[in-house]
């Protein structure tokens, strides 16, 4: 029962990051807001959600992996319910940073729930669950939210994509106070501030100008933004290096990447969410934008996606276990058929493509995404201990969370800027295709960096293991 209660906040998670893109339209006209003040609420999530990451799985190591879940879990339904009383897009834009920090606080949580309480032999099928219900948390954003803004609950609009969360938050809550297991590890670490303000300094300096910079005709400071995010990264790395060196508790434990699956695996994730996070954005604009359906209709366009996701996310572990990690490679070439597909579609059909020509490339990509995705969140982190479950999570949703908003971003900028002042049908269809070729080179690169993976083996479990205690609230 914990496994289905943990995972719920990842759900909520993702299902936020994706779900404002099918709202966006009656959040701009309900709040009269402005196109920066948009681009804010949509990327303003998922800058603070990255930024956060590392120091949440920290936290998680420092204070207890069920006292962040809670504390996080609760944070995170009080941010939803602030989203949806918000009266002004600025109110708005504040809840959904608030939003993202405090998702930052308890995914990373998830993971390393998951890593300190299974068994090493039962791990693999929970982190591929972990996976499973991430993909289908993104796709739900877009045929959830749909559904949901079409039904106009109680006439709140836009606003039930947010409060839904409360319910489910304050349920999920009450179950987790029942069923978490208390953490206690032999020897508490210590919290890096310094390396706290330079991760989360050196993630904002970059994420912030590729929100923002288009809106606002990429100014002098956007560049030096970016620019300086490098050496403020560089410096932190060679601080977080110094205390590994003293025998001191880095908040960025670097002998992570002594792992091999872990180290490889990072960059395989970050083209993955970059390429599927990119690729559900654009698909939307043109769906809402280019064809003008609904957010219902743009969202049912999904639905084939999500089922052969689901579909192909169950199958995936028996043929990992009789063919090996290869299976990535598979899921990868299948997916990157479907983006051809939709080349091939989008330069034939042009303003003429209608949702019905958009079933079999999503269907294709459905199939390939579920080989792929709960396969390499389990390959990442089987080899790491229990001790270190929290900071090697918070590494890995950062990686996530940072290439989907990098990959949003900058996709976004090549989309829009093809569409001129007053885009037609072909217009939109026309950056559509400059948008899918991109896509498809971050799935070549995707699949040719799985051939890097080794076939996980089970975890070595240290001498001393962190000690679960099991206990009710």
């Amino acid at each position: 029962m914990m496994l289905p209660v943990i995972l719920s906040a990842t759900f909520m998670a993702l299902f936020d990051f994706f779900v404002v893109n099918v709202a966006a339209p009656s959040m701009e006209h309900d709040l009269h807001a402005g196109q920066a003040a948009l681009e804010l609420i949509v990327g303003g999530y998922a800058f603070t959600y990255a930024s956060g990451m590392v120091t949440g799985g920290r936290l998680g190591d420092l204070l207890g992996y069920r006292r962040l879940f809670l504390a996080g879990m609760a944070a995170f339904t009080l941010a939803s319910l602030l989203c949806g009383l918000a009266q002004s897009p600025s109110e708005l834009v504040a809840a959904r940073l608030l939003q993202g920090l405090t998702g930052a606080l308890m995914v990373p949580q998830v993971l390393a729930l998951i890593t300190a309480t299974f068994p090493a032999d039962e791990r693999p099928r929970a982190m591929s669950w972990f996976g499973v219900t991430a993909g289908i948390g993104a796709i739900a954003g877009q045929v959830l939210g749909g559904l949901l803004l079409d039904a106009d609950l109680f006439g709140l609009g836009w606003r039930v994509i947010f409060l839904i969360n409360v319910p489910v938050g304050l349920v999920a809550l009450v179950f987790a106070l029942r069923l978490l297991p208390h953490h206690r590890a032999e020897r508490r670490p210590r919290l890096d501030p310094l390396g706290a303000i330079g991760i989360s300094g050196a993630l904002a300096l970059i994420l912030v100008p590729l929100i923002i910079g288009r809106e606002e005709g990429w100014p002098v400071w956007t560049w030096v933004s970016m620019a300086t995010s490098l050496p403020v990264l560089a410096a932190t790395l060679r601080w977080e290096l110094h205390l590994t060196r003293r025998g001191s508790e880095p908040l960025l434990d670097l002998t992570l990447f002594r792992n091999r699956a872990f180290a490889a695996g990072l960059p395989v994730n970050a083209a993955f969410m970059a390429f599927f996070a990119s690729f559900m954005f654009v698909l939307t604009l043109l769906l809402q934008g280019g064809l003008g359906l609904s957010p219902l209709e743009a969202g049912l366009t999904f639905l084939p996606l999500g089922v052969l996701f689901s579909v192909t996310s169950i199958l995936g572990r028996s043929l990992v276990a009789r063919y090996g990690l290869r299976v990535m490679t598979v899921g990868a070439s299948i997916s990157g058929a479907g983006l051809v597909i939709l080349i091939a579609e989008l330069q034939t059909l042009g303003g003429d493509i209608t949702p019905a020509w958009l079933l079999i490339p999503t269907g294709f990509v459905g199939l390939g995404n579920g080989l792929v995705l709960p396969t390499l969140i389990g390959a990442v982190l089987a080899g790491i201990q229990p001790a270190h479950g929290g900071a090697a999570a918070g590494v890995l949703t950062t990686v996530q969370q940072f290439a989907s908003a990098a990959g949003v971003a900058i996709l976004g900028v090549v989309f829009f800027g093809g569409l001129g002042a007053r885009p037609s049908r072909a217009d939109y269809a026309a950056s559509a295709e400059s948008v899918t070729f991109l896509a498809l080179a971050l799935v070549v690169t995707m699949a040719a960096l799985t051939l890097l993976l080794p076939n996980p083996r089970p975890a070595a479990q240290p001498a001393t293991e962190p000690e679960i205690l099991i206990e009710a609230a």
